[in-house]
């Protein structure tokens, strides 16, 4: 669509220039975009989404309101440092109170049973070495979120789920879950009653600073504004390939509801790698990136057999043993990785600010990235 195809009323009330454009609506942008509100309330704020829903992760994850199991906390440790990981820790820990906070438990849905990290029968060493610095890591974590006795074997629990082939349960009571969609739905009701407008369908190609002001050209016709937030995770080196950031697809299934099922909580194994969790009644499972880096790099949605052949095994041999699951439809979302452990929010051009690269944890990053780059925006 060409841009002088808009009517008047069009241009008037929706494309003319606004002060910040966030691009995706996603929980970094909508999280941005409530921060930039309730801190300046005339501020025209618009929103614009390539996707008819969020296009990354957002509405596509698991809903698990985790900090990270113990083998990933020593696994990030050994590649980086104890203060590192645990301001990191601190960091998502924050972020899930500040989700909380923003949007209430009640309407995202939080319920906190707990996360646990499985062992099989064949991972001994690695479950050893787990268990054997479950009480330095909870001193550890003690000062980074304030709460004691984190982590705790719960070998009890195998029996009591019905799993098969794990030989240790690791119990974190701090972690919960929530519904994804209705998280994403809450926070768009609260940027609309603020006065934030979102465009879906909006997919950006390029961007331009000329005269005070930065032009974007879309697939539906240009917009000004005098900043930008790049929050498309992800996809954000599709528009700045210098940022350190690679895409990772998640695949993921849900079965059909399931009868007296006994799961409750969140639960990872294999170095978080995998991860399921209960929700009405049925099983939520993905995972398997690790089973081929190369092909998960992609920005492309899809699953492939290597992956869902994977997923039903251990469905139908750990999870659900001997209760053949009938499986209801499969989804995939793309994550945004990198070298670094952190989340990148800076300024990446003048008067355009990025927040992206949430490394699979953007439920628990999420709402703290979009209020950090915010914060950089208006004080810049």
């Amino acid at each position: 669509m060409e841009a002088n195809t808009f009517s008047y009323w069009e241009r008037t009330t929706f494309i003319d220039h606004a002060d910040v454009i966030i691009i995706g609506s996603g929980l970094v942008g909508l999280s941005a975009a409530l921060h930039l509100k309730k801190q300046q309330p005339k501020l025209k704020v618009l929103v614009l989404e390539r996707g008819f829903l969020p296009s990354g992760a957002s509405t596509k994850n698991a809903g698990f309101a985790c900090f990270g199991t113990i083998s990933e906390q020593i696994e990030a440790i050994n590649r980086s440092n104890e203060a590192e990981i645990m301001h990191l820790i601190a960091y998502k820990w924050r972020g899930l109170q500040l989700l909380r906070q923003n949007l209430g438990d009640d309407n995202i849905d939080y319920q906190q049973h707990g996360g646990h990290e499985l062992f099989m029968n064949d991972e001994t060493d690695i479950a050893k070495n787990s268990i054997d610095q479950i009480d330095h890591l909870n001193k550890l974590l003690q000062q980074a979120i304030g709460k004691p006795d984190i982590y705790a074997v719960a070998d009890a629990k195998i029996a009591d789920f019905g799993l098969t082939n794990v030989s240790h349960i690791i119990y974190n009571p701090y972690e919960g879950q929530l519904h994804t969609g209705k998280m994403m739905r809450a926070l768009l009701y609260k940027v609309y009653e603020l006065g934030v407008l979102v465009l879906n369908n909006c997919a950006i190609t390029a961007m331009e600073q000329e005269n005070g002001h930065i032009t974007l050209t879309t697939s539906q016709g240009n917009f000004k504004t005098t900043k930008v937030i790049l929050a498309t995770n992800a996809f954000a080196s599709q528009l700045f390939p210098e940022l350190n950031v690679v895409p990772g697809r998640s695949q993921a299934l849900i079965t059909k509801p399931i009868p007296n099922l006994k799961l409750k909580g969140t639960y990872h194994f294999n170095e978080g790698y995998y991860y399921f969790r209960n929700i009405d009644n049925r099983v939520l499972f993905g995972g398997g990136r690790n089973l081929d880096y190369k092909a998960e790099e992609t920005w492309e949605f899809g699953h492939t057999d290597t992956v869902k052949e994977k997923l039903i095994a251990y469905l139908n041999e750990v999870i659900l043993p001997g209760q053949h699951a009938e499986i209801d439809y499969w989804w995939s979302g793309i994550m945004g990785f990198g070298d670094e452990i952190a989340p990148i929010v800076k300024e990446v051009q003048p008067n355009i600010f990025c927040a992206v690269r949430c490394n699979g944890m953007g439920v628990a990053m999420g709402s703290l990235v979009g209020e950090e780059v915010a914060e950089l925006l208006l004080k810049s």
